[in-house]
């Protein structure tokens, strides 16, 4: 019974969060379901209550969606990905830059993880500095802002951080702005359980089945109420949270937490 309440608690209210900046629901899911479950079960849980939530919110929002952003940003988004995960593949022998022990867990900080962070870094001051709000990113810059997010993405698997910082650049309203990133990202999820598919019936899902629906109810009611809430934002809360939230995926990655 801790375990529903602990992470439908965290469900409903991350949901409402990331409804505006686009990623962090299985950044923040993923180690909370992990408290309780083995790390493969807990990432298995995860994948289908973010899925669940983004077809949510694509009924919710999808026809606000931008195509032209679509077209030039998720095409070369999800095309880069691959390159980035078959990259991945070749480079897991790297060894990390430093190793620590916490809380009886030993955290490793790798190059590729601690390139994104700065990156990251970088796109979150960007959004906070008056200077740079004026920049924009349309055209070519778009097409790079998708190679480059998709391939980190299927590189480090934090697509979702870099494709709302590339995203917020690119001048589209806040409906829109939400919307095009829960199609893309519902496209990456469809990709990515459809590799989980196979592993299904090992992975614990059958013997957590309540817990799991309780899950996706709750993250589903979070982005209800965040839809609730879309009128009463400003854009401006929109890039201020996508900005504090990038800032804690970076120092997370910088420091091998996550």
């Amino acid at each position: 019974m801790l375990e529903i309440t602990v992470i439908c608690f965290t469900a409903f209210f991350t949901a409402i969060l990331t409804f505006f900046s686009g990623f962090g629901l299985g950044t923040i899911l993923m180690p909370v379901f992990a408290l309780f479950f083995p790390v493969e079960i807990a990432i298995a849980l995860t994948g289908v209550v973010h899925f669940a939530n983004n077809i949510f919110k694509m009924g919710l929002v999808g026809k606000m969606a931008s195509r032209p952003v679509l077209i030039r940003f998720g095409i070369p988004a999800v095309m880069a990905s691959f390159i980035g995960a078959w990259l991945l593949l070749k480079i897991t022998g790297l060894p990390s830059v430093y190793e620590y022990e916490l809380w009886g867990r030993m955290f490793q900080i790798t190059p590729v993880k601690l390139i994104i962070a700065v990156l990251l870094l970088f796109f979150s001051v960007s959004e906070i500095l008056p200077a740079m709000q004026k920049i924009q990113m349309g055209g070519n810059r778009l097409i790079f802002g998708g190679l480059l997010s998709g391939f980190f993405g299927g590189l480090a698997g934090v697509q979702g951080a870099l494709r709302s910082a590339f995203l917020i650049k690119s001048g589209l309203s806040k409906e829109a702005f939400i919307a095009t990133g829960v199609i893309i990202a519902s496209l990456v999820d469809i990709t990515r359980l459809s590799v989980y598919a196979s592993r299904f019936t090992t992975s614990g899902l059958s013997e957590n089945l309540t817990l799991l629906v309780s899950a996706t109810l709750a993250a589903i009611a979070g982005a209800f109420a965040g839809s609730r809430l879309l009128k009463k934002v400003t854009f401006r809360f929109v890039q201020v949270l996508v900005a504090v939230m990038l800032t804690f995926i970076s120092i997370g990655l910088g420091a091998g937490l996550i």
